[in-house]
């Protein structure tokens, strides 16, 4: 647990960094472009090359060692933050460089992201990966309350090029962090036995697990229709709140919206999750979540959208832990890397098709619908309002529903509603 909680605080300060620099640049293609479409291409350009990379990530992480894959992530991370700072000084900076940065970190965080998960089944006993997932969603959540305000107030003071030496300095940290400890490596006659195989075949043997059980199959399924609603209208809460306010207030409803995942983070690490109520406590959740999405479109009003933001990101931890605490308490230690890697590329392979479909819907639909003189303007813009930004809160009321249908859907499969208790564990006992 020392090895875990040292990783846990270089991971928390480098996140941190990345999410200053994220927030200073969301502001700024937004600024420059004042387009939902070119805005969500910089959220494409972070997601799109995780899913492709996964398949091999996987099996990288499983054939390599897990805290050197960290090591090289971070440090093509910070090189990507050098890049765009030095880009910006000497006013060179656009949006495709913007992207192709993107590119270059993502593929690495894909090899990172496995790897901190896979090891940490090996650093935490098994009855402490509940609380162990909590911390490191309090670790998230804290960022998201921190890093908004942080970086509006670093803006005002040192401008964009001094946030982005905060984000390389807080790197340097946490690959400090890394090279300071060392991983306990998995069994090696279960690593071998899975290198008997071609390269491909060991590509296809998380999928196969996976598929050859109905339960987590599901699972998977419904995590990724889950991300596509959440990644409709995650990249459209920049432009909704900057239509009726600005960036600083942007800044206090993302922080706000943090402390409620830090709320439901530390409730969760408290109380836990009882035995064999992980799943109907992810579909709970889930639905509540739902709510608040069709909440935060109801009205023009920053107090409705800050307290539906509180509620959304309070359900957060609620629904991701007990799903991933079920995989890794479900698949054995040796394939982990390959399990989780495809876990996270249905994940983000569905979060860069809600952003790819997100942007032109909201520009050249939703929004023209619900203009003062736009088709639905009589109808729907009646209870809603009108006017800039009331296509983008028409969006999230419709994506709530969907969310909802979905919830109640994946909740009437047996497999995946019985998953806990017919699917034995994996992980030993006295691990």
């Amino acid at each position: 647990m020392k090895v875990f909680f040292i990783v846990w605080l270089g991971r928390f300060l480098s996140l941190l960094g990345s999410r200053l620099t994220g927030f200073a640049l969301s502001v700024w293609v937004y600024q420059n472009s004042e387009s939902v479409t070119l805005f969500s291409l910089t959220a494409l350009s972070t997601t799109l090359p995780a899913v492709l990379i996964s398949p091999i990530a996987g099996l990288l992480v499983d054939r390599w060692d897990r805290r050197w894959i960290m090591i090289i992530s971070q440090i093509v991370a910070s090189l990507r933050t050098l890049a765009i700072f030095f880009l910006l000084i000497s006013h060179h900076l656009a949006l495709w460089q913007i992207c192709l940065a993107n590119v270059a970190a993502s593929t690495f965080t894909s090899l990172q992201f496995p790897a901190f998960l896979s090891a940490s089944t090996l650093l935490v006993p098994k009855q402490y990966l509940t609380q162990a997932m909590s911390i490191t969603q309090i670790g998230v959540s804290a960022n998201g309350i921190i890093a908004p305000m942080m970086a509006g107030a670093l803006l005002v003071t040192i401008q964009m090029h001094g946030v982005l030496l905060v984000d390389f300095a807080t790197f340097i940290v946490g690959i400090c962090t890394l090279l300071a400890v060392k991983f306990p490596q998995v069994a090696p006659a279960a690593t071998e036995k899975l290198k008997q195989g071609s390269f491909l075949q060991e590509m296809g043997y998380g999928w196969q697990y996976v598929k050859a059980r109905p339960g987590l199959l599901g699972l998977l399924v419904f995590y990724a229709f889950r991300n596509f609603l959440l990644g409709l209208v995650s990249v459209l809460t920049v432009p909704l709140v900057l239509s009726i306010a600005s960036s600083d207030v942007l800044g206090r409803i993302l922080a706000i919206s943090g402390v409620g995942m830090l709320m439901g983070s530390l409730v969760l690490a408290k109380r836990g999750v009882p035995k064999h109520h992980y799943i109907i406590t992810m579909f709970g959740f889930n639905a509540l979540a739902a709510v608040a999405m069709i909440t935060v479109g109801l009205r023009s009003s920053i107090p409705l959208v800050t307290l539906s933001g509180f509620l959304l990101f309070f359900c957060v931890p609620f629904i991701n832990i007990p799903n991933q605490v079920i995989f890794q308490r479900k698949v054995p230690a040796h394939i982990q890397g390959r399990v989780f890697a495809l876990r996270r590329a249905f994940a983000t392979m569905a979060l860069p098709l809600g952003y790819v479909v997100s942007g032109p819907l909201a520009d050249r639909v939703f929004e023209p619908l619900m203009l003062p003189n736009g088709f639905l303007a009589g109808s729907i813009g009646t209870l809603i309002g009108v006017g800039p930004g009331r296509g983008i809160g028409l969006m999230f009321i419709i994506t709530g529903c969907l969310t909802l249908f979905v919830t109640l859907a994946a909740y009437q499969y047996p497999r995946l509603r019985h998953l806990e208790i017919e699917l034995p564990d994996a992980i030993p006992d006295d691990r």
